[in-house]
């Protein structure tokens, strides 16, 4: 993404100010924010000709020229439906806002559709045992199982890559000869693959203490056995201009009490909420750390909510990326069919 700052006005700016920021921001468009950044509307040298055809001069206020349904797209949405609204609406670029429509950056299309490689690395955890999905992995591995018409893994990697992330670090244990023997270097699925060995348990965020000297730069962690469609790209942006050290993807889960909440104070009922649903945020098994993380990790077992309260509790920066596509934990075997019964609808 592009970021705003040559971009932005304010409702006050005048005609004459905003003409100047369509010239020198080479996109066609200005982006109008108010003090929080939130996108009111945007304005092109359209919206001002016909602001100065109405009686408008260059001193007078942008206020009433105001375009202020602009189309936006959210920083989950992955190059394709960027891509597909861009076309649907002869877009050249595109504002990108968080959930609450703070504007985050802007996407150039002609930069959406230039190939473009990050030498960020991507951890993938794909060491475990899968004991849940028995019989299956009695003799494979999960990462290897098949959803759709390729393995778990291999769909991850594609993920990844798509999004110019293509140096990839597998940590491996149980039956690793045979993720080595399908992946090999990754040349063949246009990635560059090198392998970690857990030797014993080392847990989802242990297993970086095993590479040290392969994480210079901010990198990705990943469990193998997730299916997502995010924008890693964004996420990798959301990281670094927020300045932190940690980010977690999350995702929005309800539960509904079965029964009806009584709300008593001493022995008086209040009120009685009838099956409430309750919404929480749960890790959704991916991260952007920066290498300074790396400094807290024993060389030992260590779970990755265990570094985020450390870090936490050291003050440094831990923030969230909401996870608002698709996205399935495949930690069972009712998981295992519904990602079978919904990969093509979503990976095809």
């Amino acid at each position: 993404m592009k970021t705003i700052d040559k971009i932005k006005l304010s409702p006050t700016s005048t005609i004459k100010e905003a003409l100047q920021v369509i010239d020198s921001g080479a996109m066609k468009i200005a982006l109008v924010l108010n003090n929080e950044d939130y996108l009111l509307g945007s304005l092109s040298d359209g919206d001002i000709r016909r602001g100065l055809l109405n009686g408008l001069s260059l001193d007078d206020s942008i206020e009433s020229i105001i375009f202020q349904n602009p189309t936006v797209c959210g920083i989950n949405d992955s190059k394709e439906e960027i891509l597909k609204i861009a076309v649907a609406k002869k877009l050249y670029c595109i504002p990108i806002v968080d959930e609450n429509g703070i504007l985050v950056g802007i996407e150039e299309i002609d930069d959406i559709l230039k190939p473009v490689s990050f030498s960020n690395k991507v951890v993938l955890m794909a060491g475990g045992l899968g004991s849940r999905l028995r019989p299956l992995t009695d003799e494979t591995p999960k990462p290897l199982l098949q959803v759709g018409d390729k393995p778990i893994l291999e769909t991850i990697i594609n993920g990844f890559s798509k999004y110019g992330f293509t140096d990839i670090v597998l940590s491996v244990s149980y039956k690793a000869k045979m993720i080595e023997d399908y992946f090999g270097d990754g040349s063949n699925f246009g990635v560059h693959i090198e392998y970690v060995h857990e030797n014993k348990r080392m847990g989802t965020a242990g297993a970086l203490s095993l590479m040290r000297e392969k994480l210079s730069e901010p990198f990705f962690v990943m469990n193998g056995d997730l299916l997502t469609n995010i924008n890693f790209q964004h996420m990798l942006e959301h990281h670094l201009s927020n300045k932190s050290v940690a980010t977690m993807g999350v995702r929005e889960y309800d539960f509904q009490v079965p029964y009806g909440v009584v709300n008593v104070e001493e022995q008086n009922i209040l009120s009685i909420d009838e099956k409430p649903v309750q919404n929480f945020f749960v890790s959704g098994g991916v991260y952007v750390l920066s290498p300074d993380v790396l400094d807290v990790i024993p060389d030992e077992y260590y779970d990755m909510p265990t570094l985020f309260e450390k870090l936490i509790e050291g003050e440094k920066k831990a923030i969230s990326f909401p996870i608002k596509e698709y996205w399935l934990d495949i930690g069972q075997m009712s998981d295992f069919h519904k990602a079978n019964a919904e990969y093509h609808g979503i990976f095809k």
